[in-house]
Formats: structure tokens, C-alpha cells, sequence
């Protein structure tokens, strides 16, 4: 066992208490360490990634990084469902970041040493080689896994469930009728901390909470609740301090600082600075009540107030749609949609004075749902999918048949079926790709040719190694913030493997 499974709770905290954050997958509650955890963000746009493991869900664009999402529910052998409001991508630091899909978050926790055993002493619905530990009798909860993403991510083939411990899950389906009516029945909400008082958003209101930068460009000439602006996935976040908007003590901004980032519109959100995040809390609707008329003053940010403990706990539930309301807001984000127009202008030359050999040069295409690009070297021509093409017999399955070209034969590949998509009825669309490889010219269908573009090489990435098979056919992904757009790269020379060569060849002698 490593040291880090030898010791659950890591790094994740200080002396005999450590902090984890907590969330469901499948109604059962897991565990990572908070020191661990990077950032939590929303469901973001996917770029699925053939031939990768099944558990991966695909690539998205975080903030100029290429993140992979792994969904915990494949991982666990979970059936998939729908994603929601509620589903959060978890970010965490693995050298670089990766992502893991969660049906709901729950919490951030404090736990004493001796409330963590490990895995090994407690029976679970999943492999305990995939868990650190166990958390035992916490906010509750009987017991909370606690996973190791690291060997999460260290198997392309995650085991599932262990035999003998169908007894925890089939309790979870079981009651699964009581947990919708309990849910309906409660509130979720984001609690954080501002000059020693709780404060909370629904959690629908809420996009994701990332770090404070280290730089954050200041606007001169602004009032003092404007922090001034950072930038978040290519667009300009206006930051403003909700301690500022309240009238309440400056302070410094330190590690703990969090920005809550709260939609304004389907174009522009703003970044809300608090002293803290705390937790995710799921509370009853009985325990929130109206903010009294005579304490509703300022511009009604503050809607209700939460009692829990029995009251000794009172948080007061902020309202988004006030919030956008006040005057800190309006001003914040007037700053930054005038210094982005401002820089948009100012970059317009830029753009056009990009020299050829900061560029790369490629056929995009699609299969399925996805963008593909090849090098416009590689690509020998570009044709129309014959109505019928020629079948072989006794060829490999992946040849879809041969055609005349020219008065040479070119065997044809169908793409999607070598990337196990499924399969397309034939249409207009699509066009045969001609490449050499290894010195023999073969076919592949596509389901269209989008375009010939030029791509600069800052925004090309490697794309993280997910499986042997596809590292070696996409080992690039174009990254294009502004257009909002993720291009797996092929490597053409790898599409055929030695074995994949000789049927080619084969099929044409």
C-alpha cells in the first residue's frame, strides 16, 4: 500500500482534524481531501475521445487547459443518468488537472483521526483498492468512502463492485423512492463566510468557485467594491467584494479566499469574493424563513434566513437576482465588458499580422459529434462516397470495400466503425479522405469535411494520455478558446497498426 493510502487523510489537513469535501454519486456518499480539490465547477461542454477508456467522458477547455472528465458512476460500473443542475465536475490536481464527474455535492467536512479507518476494515460497494479509507459516523452519515484519485486514474479498466456487497446498493435502489420525496422537500445551498457572518446562494445560482488569482487587474477610477477583473475560460470576470457591498471591514485577501461565480445572463457572470467557501448545505424548507420587514434594508440582497442547530446557526440566504440589482454589480460588469471591447480593438491587428510559421495547417472533418483535423500535407484528396463500393471477400471487417479511383484501387475504410461509433446511414455529406500511408493510398468515410484551417500552434496541447490506442491515433488537441471550439488531432501515419497495413494490402493485391 502507498503512503498515501496508508494515511487517508493525506495532506488534507492540519494536526489530529482534516478536511474533506463530500458528495453523492449513486446516493451513496463519497470523500477527497480538500487540499486536494482545485476547483468545483458545472458540467462543462465535452469532446468525447475515441478509443479511450470507457469510464472517460471526454475533454473539455478549462481555462485555456486541456481537462479530462471521468464520470465516477462508469468508474463504479453505476448505470449512467441524465446530467442535471445538480451534476458537478470535481478538479483535481494530478500533476495536471482532471476532472470527475459527481451526481451531487454535499459538503465540506472537518474529521477527527480517529473517525478514519482504512479501507480494508469495512466492507464496501466498490473495490477498495480504488478508496484511502473510510470516514465513520460524520454529519450523520454511517460511513463515507474516501477515494484515492490517484488510482482512480491509474487503470484504464476500473473493477466494479465487490463480490458479496450488493446488500448496500440494493438499499440505496430501495429507498430511492424516499430520497426524491425527501429532496423535494429541502433546499441546496452554498454557504461562505464574510467578516465572521454565513451567508448562502441557492446552489442554482451558483456557476462554480475558483481560487483567487495571483494577479488581478486592477481598473483605476472605479469604486471600491470593484476588485477589478481576472480572466475565466478566455472572457473577462468583473470581481467585486461582497464585504465592500456590505458595508462590513476591508481585508486582506489570503489562500482561503474564494470567488463564487454567479451567471448574470447567458453572456456575462460575475465573481463574488468571500472570505470563505464553507459548505454545501441541503436544509428543509421549514427551517428558512422571510427576512423580517423591518431588518429588509439596503437593496433586499439579503431574501430569507436559515435557523439550524435549533436555531443557534442562522445563515442568511442572499438573493442572485438582487444581487445583480446592486449598484457594485452594474458597475463591475460595465468595467469589464468596456476593457474587453477595448482589448477585443486593440488585438484586431494582431490577429491579422500572425506569421506562417507560428501556424499549422489542417483538414477539419466530423465524425459524429466531434471535430477532427489532418494536416493538409498529409491529405492526398478529397472525394465523393461512391454509391456503391466493391466488397472483398475474406478481408479484414474494418475495410468497408474498394473503389476505382482513377483507374487505381483504393480500399476504403469506414472511420466511424474504427472509432466504434455507430454506424451512419449513407448520405450527401460524406466524403472519402485519401492519405498515403506507409506508402499505400487509402480511404477513409467521414461524415463531412468542414473546412481548411489555419491553426496558431499556441493553442495546439498534447492531449492527455488516456489510452495506449488513442495516444497513438490523437496524440494533439486544438484548444480555440475564442470560437469555442476543441479539434482532435490526428496523427495520420498511425491510423493503420502493422497488422491493419498487410489486410489493406491484401485487399488491393
Amino acid at each position: 500500500m502507498t503512503n498515501a493510502a496508508a494515511d487517508p487523510g493525506g495532506d488534507a489537513g492540519t494536526g489530529d482534524a482534516r478536511q474533506y469535501v463530500t458528495f453523492y454519486v449513486q446516493n451513496e456518499m463519497f470523500a477527497v481531501p480538500l487540499a486536494e480539490v482545485q476547483e468545483i465547477i458545472r458540467m462543462p461542454e465535452i469532446v468525447g475521445v475515441p478509443k479511450s477508456p470507457p469510464s472517460l467522458q471526454g475533454l473539455a477547455n478549462l481555462r485555456g487547459t486541456v481537462l479530462s472528465v471521468t464520470s465516477l458512476r462508469r468508474i463504479f460500473h453505476f448505470p449512467d443518468v441524465p446530467h442535471d443542475d445538480s451534476t458537478r465536475v470535481v478538479v483535481i490536481d494530478q500533476g495536471a488537472p482532471v476532472g470527475f464527474v459527481v451526481d451531487r455535492m454535499a459538503a465540506v467536512v472537518t474529521v477527527d483521526a480517529d473517525r478514519i479507518e482504512p479501507a480494508e476494515a469495512i466492507g464496501a460497494t466498490i473495490d477498495t483498492d480504488l478508496l484511502r479509507g473510510m470516514i465513520k459516523g460524520v454529519e450523520g452519515h454511517a460511513m463515507i468512502m474516501i477515494l484515492d484519485p490517484a488510482r482512480l486514474l491509474s487503470t484504464e479498466k476500473p473493477k466494479g463492485r465487490r463480490k458479496g456487497t450488493s446488500r448496500v446498493a440494493a438499499g440505496s435502489a430501495g429507498s430511492r423512492g424516499t430520497e426524491e420525496e425527501r429532496l423535494s422537500d429541502e433546499l441546496q445551498l452554498v454557504s461562505f463566510e464574510v467578516a465572521g457572518q454565513e451567508y448562502a446562494l441557492g446552489i442554482e445560482s451558483v456557476q462554480e468557485i475558483v481560487q483567487v488569482p495571483d494577479n488581478v487587474s486592477r481598473i483605476p477610477c472605479t469604486d471600491a467594491h470593484v476588485l477589478g477583473v481576472m480572466t475565466l475560460r478566455n472572457r473577462l470576470l468583473p470581481l467585486v467584494s461582497l464585504r465592500a457591498m456590505f458595508n462590513l471591514p476591508d481585508r486582506e485577501i489570503d489562500e482561503r479566499s474564494k470567488i463564487v461565480v454567479v451567471p448574470l445572463d447567458e453572456a456575462n457572470s460575475v465573481g463574488i469574493v468571500m472570505d470563505t467557501v464553507r459548505e454545501v448545505l441541503r436544509v428543509r424548507k421549514d427551517t428558512v424563513d422571510p427576512l423580517p420587514g423591518m431588518l429588509g434594508d439596503g437593496q433586499g440582497e439579503i431574501r430569507s434566513i436559515c435557523r439550524l442547530n435549533g436555531g443557534r446557526r442562522l445563515v442568511s440566504i442572499l438573493s442572485a437576482d438582487q444581487l445583480f440589482r446592486h449598484d457594485a454589480v452594474r458597475s463591475a460588469v460595465a468595467v469589464a465588458s468596456g476593457r474587453e471591447e477595448s482589448m477585443a480593438e486593440a488585438t484586431e491587428g494582431g490577429r491579422a499580422a500572425a506569421v506562417a510559421d507560428e501556424e499549422e495547417q489542417f483538414v477539419v472533418f466530423r465524425l459524429g459529434n466531434e471535430e477532427y483535423g489532418a494536416p493538409i500535407e498529409s491529405v492526398n484528396e478529397i472525394v465523393r462516397v461512391p454509391e456503391v463500393l466493391t466488397r472483398v471477400p475474406k478481408t479484414a471487417a474494418f475495410i468497408e470495400g474498394v473503389v476505382n479511383l482513377r483507374g487505381s484501387v483504393l480500399p476504403v475504410i469506414d472511420q466511424r466503425r474504427r472509432f466504434d461509433l455507430p454506424e451512419l446511414e449513407r448520405n450527401d455529406r460524406q466524403r472519402i479522405m485519401v492519405f498515403t500511408i506507409n506508402g499505400v493510398r487509402t480511404g477513409f468515410i467521414v461524415d463531412s469535411v468542414l473546412e481548411v484551417l489555419k491553426i496558431a500552434r499556441g493553442t495546439i496541447r498534447p492531449t492527455p494520455s488516456l489510452s495506449d490506442e488513442q495516444a497513438r491515433l490523437i496524440g494533439r488537441v486544438a484548444n480555440l478558446e475564442s470560437s469555442k471550439r476543441m479539434i482532435l488531432l490526428l496523427d495520420v501515419g498511425n491510423l493503420l497498426d502493422a497488422a491493419e497495413m498487410t489486410a489493406v494490402v491484401e485487399a488491393v493485391h
